[in-house]
């Protein structure tokens, strides 16, 4: 078999890019990302990418951090830097180095935005940058005993200024600064800022640019998908990176729990990885969200399409029965589907015999691509429960080719007579499946 070639691949990705592309455009997301991303030679990939978010119709707010360079400035004035809780308590001397490190790194941004040169991925871009007064804050005043000076804290969004510029088609930055209306100007956290912007806009996205990948410390597992109530527990038991992850992951909670669809932790530092984790199925960094992204459920009419285009390179491979559209819409009910970003990636049919407490196990089928993470086993343990509430004991399978795996998996061989005598009947002896067992515990 021929490799596939350069070409060929990059095809087969646009095309299978083309449904988050329809999908993302018109969408606000919002972008978070620290002062540390512009001290190195990445960040014009950075800028790259952003401008192709722009050029495909997303409605795009960059929100940037200024702790590296705020601390460079205070060690060339001799300026002591203190910290309580993680936050920067903010003096006379180190509100000046703030607001000229973040008017520094503002313009740096807005320059490598409004790139135009030719045999570039910024040419012909022509991004408009707006930026402005649109976070009112408030100090963070005492607290512990500690006066935090002017630390603050977002008091409000200025959602309608900020969306005026985006049905412009500018891209909107903001500082991690926050003035009051008495004309005051406050240091703010950069994540506080993307969050609060997030939820005042009612973004589709925030995405977390951090400086490593998220992992779980038990296994160093990384971390793809997670709930909110499963992050919890995690930063519980102190089992993420510490500092910059936890509080990345505490703003991604936030932000899902106050109305933001889905927040994503991504690493900067790898090329591209906005563009793989926005654009393909799996993504490249790690989603947080209130409900999972990956689910198990009954099926439903709405899934025929989806569990027949499974399902087709089993049955051409003779390993499963062939079934029409019309057979699967008339038993939709006895089917579960595994659910990934509205793609069925795997499937099984549960079919009763309730005269003799029995239960057929059909079609169990996965993806190509998701024959991993346990998810037949899960599949199986969700038939084994359904069958259990049915008053089921005795779960029966028929197969010709698979089975080692339910061998592996309690079943042991039987014979016609084992099957119940409605099922017998239409056993296909020229098919010869071998028929397996498995009795169901009850509880």
């Amino acid at each position: 078999m021929n490799k596939p070639s350069d070409s060929s691949c990059f095809v087969r990705w646009f095309r299978d890019s083309t449904p988050y592309i329809h999908a993302h455009r018109g969408r606000t997301f919002v972008v978070s990302f620290g002062g540390e991303a512009l001290t190195d030679g990445l960040f014009a990939n950075l800028v790259h990418d952003f401008a192709l978010l722009n050029s495909l119709g997303i409605r795009l707010v960059l929100v940037h951090g200024a702790r590296p360079q705020v601390e460079q400035r205070l060690t060339l004035r001799g300026c002591q830097m203190r910290y309580f809780n993680g936050l920067r308590v903010t003096d006379a001397a180190a509100l000046e180095c703030v607001k000229e490190a973040v008017g520094t790194v503002r313009v740096e941004i807005e320059a490598l935005l409004s790139m135009g040169l030719a045999n570039s991925p910024m040419a012909g871009a022509r991004i408009r940058v707006a930026s402005g007064n649109f976070v009112i804050a408030r100090p963070l005043g005492v607290r512990d005993g500690v006066d935090f000076g002017h630390t603050g804290e977002v008091r409000r969004v200025d959602a309608e200024g900020i969306r005026s510029q985006l049905n412009q088609g500018d891209v909107v930055l903001v500082s991690p600064i926050g003035y009051s209306p008495t004309g005051e100007v406050f240091n703010l956290g950069a994540e506080e800022v993307a969050t609060s912007v997030a939820v005042a806009l009612r973004a589709d996205k925030l995405l977390l640019l951090t400086e490593q990948d998220c992992i779980n410390l038990t296994d160093n597992s990384p971390i793809r998908q997670i709930t909110t109530d499963e992050a919890d527990i995690l930063l519980e038991a102190q089992q993420l990176f510490p500092s910059d992850a936890s509080l990345h992951f505490k703003a991604a909670i936030n932000a899902c729990r106050r109305g933001v669809q889905r927040a994503h932790l991504i690493n900067r530092r790898i090329d591209g990885a906005s563009l793989l984790e926005l654009f393909t199925r799996d993504g490249l960094g790690t989603l947080v969200s209130l409900t999972p992204f990956e689910t198990m459920r009954q099926a439903d009419i709405k899934d025929v399409g989806g569990i027949l285009e499974l399902i087709k390179p089993l049955e051409g491979q003779g390993i499963l029965v062939k079934r029409t559209r019309e057979n699967l819409e008339m038993h939709i009910s006895m089917y579960s589907v595994i659910e990934r970003d509205g793609m069925i990636l795997g499937c099984a049919a549960l079919h009763p015999f309730p005269e003799e407490s029995a239960g057929e196990l059909a079609c169990l089928a996965l993806h190509e691509d998701y024959r991993g993470e346990n998810r037949g086993e899960r599949l199986l343990e969700f038939i084994e429960t359904k069958a259990r509430g049915m008053g089921i004991n005795k779960l029966f399978v028929l197969t010709t080719q698979t089975t080692h795996w339910f061998r592996e998996h309690g079943f042991n061989f039987a014979d016609i007579a084992s099957l119940p005598s409605s099922r017998q009947v239409q056993y296909n002896p020229q098919r010869n499946s071998k028929i397996l067992v498995k009795g169901l515990a009850t509880t």
